[in-house]
């Protein structure tokens, strides 16, 4: 049977790899994401100007 310690070290390895698959797996998302959001722009580019004047407006009332 494993040591404490050797159990408890072992499993920070695999929480630390853990942590670094799912930031791969978040960074691969956010990448889709935009590449998903950048078509919608292409594709219906009346609907994308509107949303940019919405977050333009919305920025320019926000409060700091």
């Amino acid at each position: 049977m494993p040591e404490p310690e050797q159990q408890q070290a072992s499993q920070q390895e695999q929480q630390q790899e853990t942590d670094a698959e799912r930031r791969r797996r978040r960074a691969q998302f956010l990448r889709d994401l935009a590449e998903a959001r950048e078509l919608r722009d292409r594709v219906q580019p009346r609907r994308a100007k509107t949303a940019r004047l919405r977050h333009a407006m919305r920025m320019r009332t926000f409060r700091w």
